[in-house]
C-alpha cells in the first residue's frame, strides 16, 4: 500500500467545552472521579453530573507515538484530566455522551474526541423530502458530518460554530492514516476521524464493517476518506491494525478518563436483533481491546472507563432536566445544520441533513445514560470506623482505605486480576466483611471467545485484604448466556 505524503495542517473553512470528569460505577457508583497519582493518596470526587475491560491478550509491540501536552491539572491534586472518547460514528457523543462532553469541554480539560467510521451510511445528505433530488456521495456525505461535529464542539467551547480548526493528516499506529483536527482557540481540544467504512445498517448482513472485521468474516476493511480531509490516499486495516491504532492513540493522547460504547447491549428477546447499531457495539469492543493492551503498558496514568447506552435509551425514562435537554438540543441542531446557513464555505455541506428532521433523535436529547447501575455503594465503613473506597482503573479494582480517626486516604491499590470492567458494587456481609461484585471482560483469542462474567472478591476479614475474583460462570457443560449489559432495561 503507497503510504501518502503528510500534508500541511490546513485552516478549516469553520470555526465551533472536558469535564468535571466523574466515574460512574457497575451496580454502585461513585460519582465523582477518583484521581490518583505517585504523588497524592486521596481519592478526590469533583462534584458535578458525571461520566463514570478485558482480559489480555497475546500481541506484538505496538508503536508508540508522541504524547501530547497535557496543560495544567483540572483539580487542586492529583493528575491532571485529560479525556478520551471513542464513537462509531459522528454525532454518537452529542446524541449519548452529552451533557457530559460540554461539562469537559468547560472545564478546560483536554479532550480528543474519535470516530472510528466515516459515517457514510448511503452518501445522501438530504431531508426525506429531497432525496431525489441528491445524488449519492458517501465522501461528500461524510464530509458535511465532519463539517456538523467541528461546528458543534466550536460553538460548545467557544459560543461561535464558525471557530477555526487546524486540520492535518497523521500516520496511525496500525499502518493507516488519520485526521486530526485541533480547535484554534482552545487547542486542548480535538477531533480525530480515522475514516473507517461504516456497516450501513443497524442490523443488516453487512461483513464489510467493524461486525466482519472482529468476527472474523473479512481480513481487511477499507477507509473512506470524506472530500476535503487532509489524508491524501485510502489505506485499509485488519482487526489487529484497528486494535494497535487505538492504542496508539491512547498512548498519543494518555487519557485518565475514556468515554465510550457499550460493547454489550443485549437483543430483542423475540427476533434476536441487536438493541443498538452494530457498528456501536463492535466499535466498543474494538475500545476494550485497545484499553486492555494500553493497560498492559508501562508510564502511563491509570485510566478509568464509562460505557455510555445508545439506542436502548429510547425506552428508558429521561434522565436530564428541560434546561439541560434544551442545551444538548441547541447542540445537535447546530450539528444537523438546521438552520440552513451556508457559513463553512464546503460544497458538501455544513451539517447532517437527515438529523435536521428529528434532532432529538428518540428522545435521546432528554436523556444521557450509563452502560452501568449507579448508586452509592462505592463507599464502605468497616467494623472499626474506617472507610474503604472502590473504583476501576486500568481494569483492575482499586482500593482505598481511610483508617478511623485519619483524615488521609490510602491508596489507591490494584488488586491482581484484570479485564473488571468499569462500575463494581460493594456490599457488607453479616461479621464485617465487604464483598465487591462486578462484572469481568474476557476477550480471548477469537471473537467466539469474547464474553462477560459476573465476579466478586470478599475480605479475608473485615478490613482485611480481598481475596481473589471468583467467577459466577454456568455450571459446567451449560451453555453460558450471550453477552449483554448488565444494566438492566425494559
Amino acid at each position: 500500500m503507497p503510504r501518502p505524503m503528510r500534508r500541511p495542517a490546513l485552516p478549516s473553512r469553520r470555526r465551533t467545552a472536558a469535564t468535571v470528569v466523574t466515574a460512574a460505577l457497575v451496580g454502585g457508583a461513585c460519582v465523582g472521579f477518583l484521581t490518583v497519582s505517585g504523588a497524592s493518596n486521596a481519592p478526590a470526587a469533583h462534584a458535578a453530573a458525571g461520566s463514570s475491560a478485558k482480559a489480555p491478550e497475546s500481541h506484538p509491540p505496538v508503536k508508540a507515538l508522541p504524547a501530547e501536552a497535557h496543560g495544567k491539572p483540572a483539580t487542586g491534586g492529583g493528575s491532571p484530566v485529560s479525556v478520551v472518547q471513542i464513537v462509531a460514528h459522528p454525532d454518537d457523543d452529542l446524541f449519548f455522551m452529552n451533557p457530559d462532553v460540554s461539562q469537559s469541554l468547560r472545564s478546560g480539560s483536554p479532550l480528543t474526541g474519535v470516530y472510528l467510521t466515516a459515517g457514510e451510511s448511503d452518501g445522501i445528505n438530504s431531508r426525506p423530502r429531497d432525496r431525489r433530488l441528491v445524488a449519492p456521495d458517501k465522501a461528500g456525505y461524510a464530509e458535511a458530518r465532519q463539517n456538523g461535529i467541528r461546528a458543534a464542539y466550536a460553538e460548545m467551547a467557544t459560543g461561535s460554530r464558525t471557530s477555526a480548526w487546524d486540520r492535518e493528516a497523521i500516520p496511525t499506529a496500525g499502518g493507516g492514516w488519520a485526521e486530526l483536527d485541533t480547535l484554534r482557540d482552545r487547542p486542548q481540544i480535538k477531533l480525530m476521524w480515522l475514516q473507517i467504512r461504516e456497516a450501513g445498517s443497524i442490523n443488516g448482513d453487512r461483513p464489510h464493517s467493524l461486525h466482519g472485521l472482529w468476527n472474523g468474516r473479512i481480513t481487511t476493511l477499507e477507509s473512506q476518506r470524506s472530500s476535503g480531509t487532509p489524508v491524501a490516499a485510502d489505506f485499509a486495516y485488519t482487526k489487529e491494525q484497528v486494535v494497535a491504532t487505538l492504542t496508539g492513540i491512547l498512548e498519543r493522547f494518555r487519557p485518565t478518563f475514556v468515554r465510550m460504547q457499550d460493547p454489550s447491549p443485549g437483543t430483542y428477546p423475540k427476533t434476536g436483533a441487536l438493541r443498538d447499531h452494530q457498528d456501536h457495539l463492535y466499535g466498543a469492543r474494538f475500545a476494550q481491546a485497545a484499553l486492555a493492551r494500553y493497560a498492559e503498558l508501562p508510564g502511563h496514568p491509570h485510566v478509568s472507563v464509562q460505557n455510555y447506552l445508545g439506542y436502548p435509551t429510547s425506552a428508558l425514562p429521561h434522565t436530564l432536566d428541560p434546561a439541560a435537554a434544551e442545551t444538548k438540543l441547541r447542540s445537535l441542531k447546530t450539528y444537523s445544520w438546521l438552520d440552513g446557513v451556508h457559513d463553512c464555505e464546503a460544497d458538501a455541506g455544513c451539517g447532517d441533513l437527515k438529523v435536521s428532521v428529528r434532532p432529538t433523535g428518540r428522545g435521546w436529547t432528554k436523556t444521557v445514560r450509563y452502560a452501568r447501575g449507579t448508586s452509592t455503594s462505592w463507599v464502605q465503613r468497616d467494623p472499626r470506623g474506617g472507610l474503604h473506597a472502590f473504583s476501576v482503573l486500568d481494569g483492575h479494582l482499586a482500593t482505598w482505605r481511610k483508617p478511623a480517626g485519619s483524615l488521609d486516604w490510602k491508596g489507591p491499590e490494584l488488586l491482581p486480576g484484570g479485564g473488571i470492567d468499569s462500575g463494581v458494587t460493594s456490599v457488607t456481609l453479616p461479621g464485617g466483611r465487604t464483598a465487591v461484585y462486578g462484572t469481568r471482560t474476557v476477550l480471548g483469542t477469537t471473537a467466539a471467545d469474547y464474553r462477560r462474567e459476573v465476579v466478586t472478591t470478599v475480605q479475608s476479614v473485615p478490613g482485611g485484604a480481598f481475596g481473589p475474583w471468583r467467577s459466577s460462570a454456568p455450571p459446567s457443560g451449560t451453555t453460558p448466556p450471550a453477552p449483554r449489559t448488565s444494566a438492566p432495561l425494559p
